[in-house]
């Protein structure tokens, strides 16, 4: 089996919510500025990825996926709070 998913174009992120890998054109790519999460492809710092799918979101806030892959306190209430506007409330 392929650690590449069929059909992928480009580079391949693993989705920190579902942990699915996936073309780099199919996630979201959010950086924490210190201040603020930001959702941004060209961002300085570590980035993490995820799917524009609400339980993508839901799932990385509850498991704390995001400051795990940012490597950086992030509040789950800040994860929830981009998901709304990132997927639509």
């Amino acid at each position: 089996m392929s650690p590449f998913p069929e059909g992928a174009v480009g580079p391949v992120r693993t989705c920190v919510g579902c942990r699915v890998r996936a073309s780099q054109s199919e996630l979201v790519r959010v950086a924490w500025d210190g201040a603020a999460l930001v959702v941004s492809r060209t961002a300085p710092g570590r980035g993490a990825w995820l799917h524009p799918q609400k339980t993508c979101w839901q799932t990385a806030a509850k498991k704390g996926a995001v400051s795990r892959g940012l490597r950086a306190p992030v509040p789950a209430t800040v994860v929830l709070e981009l998901a709304d506007e990132v997927c639509g409330a």
